[in-house]
């Protein structure tokens, strides 16, 4: 939200407050309280008729200061709030000087100026990282109510990244963003996904306190600061200290949350019946015979909408017509070992029996009056299930349990965006508030009942809307895209946005949602889509089966199906890493290469995990140009060694796409093409790739919980490689690059360049 007109003036009804100096502090054992008048004290006149505002900053964690600031306090507490994690660890100090009085957590400081100007540094490492100076901090009187805002300084050649899953550019540099959840697919400045956090190449993240609607302008309003301001009468924003983007995303998601580990199976092909096509058992049945005819492996197969009768959704009952015995149907799938979802959303249309139901117990949200809210957009006089309704929730999670119990092992958990703020919620939340965490409610309940039922390591959900803190329920897929080059390109852009916004793990739909892909388009996405954490083939008003496309794209689709489960213990470890850590399993360029520049602006590729350089190709022609940053890095098919920093511009057959290796990278590979769920230490192959003399690599191997099932190091002296293992006792192989694997038999391979 802008606030001033141009550099001079303030937007005409606006009025800001802005502290002028530190008056007067309280140091406490946990926190610093600031008091800045908004006008210069000379006289004790000069302390009538003005604002004070208040300065406070507590320690959360390590690293990170909470600061808020407010004018009226007096204003009800309201509902929702984000759940920050606090760290008693934190043990933050207050320092005074001459010039300053500071409050220090861990190795970052807030820095008060003393005298008759007011300035607020963030320091670390005895580095300035940004400062609040001038006019930057505000309260502010406008013609829409009253605001609190805060600027830092961004520097010349600073970057920020994050607030959500945002299509645009990957740097949010130059942009407005109002974090406010829509349902506005993948090619507008709308976002599912919309998350009041960013970092920056700087050395520091910001997360903003609030659950509600937060207005950025990135070097926008003033090119030169980051602005972020909330309605009412206090902000709270939490500096984050990293020094680096891996480090910041660590603390961040200490703080909010850290993605539960999904299921190894739901690393593997989702299939769907797509959403408006005509489907019943018998086009169920001829897909998942159609992909096992032609050696594809499946791994989930998921009924979309109309799995329910029309105008039905949701009542959690198939239809009958469609699917007239579905306890059996669910069985021969699971017969084939194959895993199930289902459709669902928060909404209950009106022909819904549970419409009744749930209105006569109060378990659908109401209007002020207190009739039931409905529209009639997406279902028929749809009303909204109240998820800060304890019983509510409880009651949409046992309709999940009867599915659960019928063999479904997932949900699709589709919407949550279009939430209304006409409206009144049991536990009295804010509705304003409410409408971005109502997704988080949402998903919250779906995943709980999952993990219950299923047990721990084994939920996952299939989700489009989040907030902050949403990365704790996994997966989450990017909506709804166009079948063109352009919305694939955008959809990897909103991925990045989102892994640099906390969320380890991120789906699209292959081809594209919307309208249907050309043989060339679905061939490029295929290699993308299964070189992301998890795949599915999903579409709109046409079927996503690969053989409508062309025997080229079935045969484009078994390749990187199989390739992706043999590379199931490198990725499933990198999971593990998200889950302990909070590095994403898809990490944008700059996240993996913060000291290289020009990784910074790069969104059309990024690692896969801590070593895969993958390039998705977004020409049908194949002319195709990407990035390679410092290093020998080996293409995992071909074996060619490309030698960075260089940009390289060449032709890419239909097939194929450039999947680089790291230098000094240990890879491991598993032993089966067919699944991504098995023993990935019985049989592995470690493959050594560029590994310099005198230089040792480490890799585990994780088992399907998360644990270390096997541990491997690769050392070079001279032109000999040994690679020893190191924990485990399975099988297993050793070979360099380009070379044919040596089964080991004993601890210890040595390999000869």
């Amino acid at each position: 939200m802008k606030f001033s007109d141009g550099y001079w003036h303030m937007r005409e009804g606006v009025t800001a407050r802005y502290p002028m100096q530190v008056r007067d502090f309280d140091a406490a054992d946990d926190r610093l309280t600031v008091y800045a008048p908004t006008k210069r004290i000379v006289t004790r006149g000069d302390t009538l008729n003005l604002p004070l505002l208040t300065v406070t900053c507590t320690a959360p964690a390590p690293e990170v200061i909470a600061v808020r600031v407010s004018r009226h306090v007096g204003g009800r507490p309201l509902l929702p709030e984000f759940h920050v994690e606090r760290d008693p660890g934190a043990n933050p100090k207050v320092t005074r000087d001459e010039s300053a009085v500071t409050f220090s957590s861990g190795a970052l400081s807030a820095r008060f100026a003393l005298g008759d100007t007011w300035r607020l540094d963030f320091v670390a490492e005895g580095r300035t990282l940004t400062s609040s100076a001038g006019k930057a901090m505000a309260a502010l009187e406008t013609p829409e109510g009253h605001f609190v805002r805060d600027q830092l300084r961004l520097g010349v050649g600073h970057h920020v990244y994050g607030l959500g899953e945002r299509f645009g550019p990957l740097v949010k540099n130059g942009q407005t963003i109002d974090i406010w959840n829509a349902d506005g697919g993948t090619s507008s400045e709308q976002a599912y996904k919309n998350v009041p956090f960013f970092l920056t190449d700087a050395g520091y993240g910001v997360f903003v306190n609030h659950p509600g609607p937060v207005s950025f302008e990135v070097g926008s309003e003033t090119t030169a600061r980051v602005q972020f301001s909330v309605e009412g009468q206090e902000l709270e924003y939490l500096f984050i200290y990293g020094p680096t983007p891996r480090e910041i995303l660590r603390r961040y998601t200490a703080l909010t949350g850290r993605p539960a580990l999904p299921p190894a199976w739901s690393f593997g092909l989702w299939l769907t019946t797509s959403f408006t096509t005509p489907y019943d058992e018998a086009t169920v049945s001829s897909f998942v015979d159609g992909m096992a005819e032609r050696d594809l492996p499946l791994s989930v197969f998921h009924f979309d909408c109309f799995w329910m009768r029309e105008f039905h959704w949701c009542d959690f009952e198939w239809d009958p017509v469609a699917f007239p015995d579905p306890a059996g149907t669910l069985a021969r799938l699971k017969a084939r070992e194959l895993r199930i979802c289902v459709w669902i959303n928060p909404y209950i249309a009106q022909r819904s029996a549970l419409f009744a139901e749930g209105a006569a117990r109060g378990y659908l949200v109401r209007r002020a009056d207190g009739s039931v809210w409905q529209w009639d957009k997406w279902q028929a006089g749809m009303g909204l299930v109240d998820f800060t309704n304890p019983d509510a929730r409880a009651w949409y999670q046992e309709k999940l349990r009867g599915l659960l119990d019928m063999g479904v092992d997932c949900f699709k958990s589709d919407f949550g965006e279009r939430i209304p703020t006409d409206v009144v919620w049991h536990d009295g939340s804010d509705p304003v508030r409410m409408h971005n965490y109502y997704a988080h409610l949402y998903n919250e309940a779906v995943f709980d009942v999952l993990r219950e039922h299923r047990g721990e390591g084994e939920a996952v959900l299939f989700a489009r809307s989040a907030t902050a803190g949403g990365q704790q329920f996994p997966v989450h897929w990017g909506g709804d895209c166009i079948a063109t080059f352009e919305s694939m390109a955008e959809s990897l852009r909103g991925g990045l946005s989102l892994a640099l916004s906390g969320f380890g793990f991120w789906s699209h739909d292959i081809g594209g949602f919307e309208k249907t892909p050309d043989p060339g388009l679905f061939s490029r996405w295929i290699p993308f889509g299964l070189l992301s954490s998890h795949s599915r083939l999903h579409g709109s008003e046409s079927y996503r089966v690969p053989w409508l496309f062309g025997e080229q794209a079935v045969d484009i689709l078994r390749e990187y199906t199989k390739l992706k489960a043999r590379l199931m213990p490198y990725l499933f470890r990198a999971g593990v890493t998200a889950h302990r850590e909070g590095t994403p399993v898809m990490r944008p360029m700059v996240l993996a290469f913060p000291e290289d520049p020009a990784c910074a602006y790069l969104d059309r590729q990024y690692l896969l995990g801590p070593d895969l350089l993958v390039a998705p190709v977004f020409t049908v022609d194949g002319e195709h140009s990407f990035y390679v940053p410092a290093g020998e890095w080996t293409d995992l098919r071909t074996d060619e060694v490309i030698t960075g920093p260089v940009w390289v511009k060449r032709h890419y057959p239909l097939a194929d796409l450039p999947v680089l290796v790291r230098p000094g990278a240990l890879l491991a590979l598993g032993s089966r093409d067919d699944r991504p769920d098995y023993d990935y230490a019985d049989g592995v192959t470690l493959r050594v790739y560029a590994l310099a003399d005198g230089e040792t690599s480490t890799v585990d191997v994780p088992d399907r919980r998360g644990g270390v099932a096997a541990r491997f190091t690769a050392t070079r002296n001279g032109d000999v490689v040994e690679v020893r293992r190191e924990a485990g006792t399975a099988p297993w192989h050793a070979a360099l690059a380009g070379a044919a694997p040596v089964p080991a038999e004993s601890d210890a391979v040595r390999l000869r360049s």
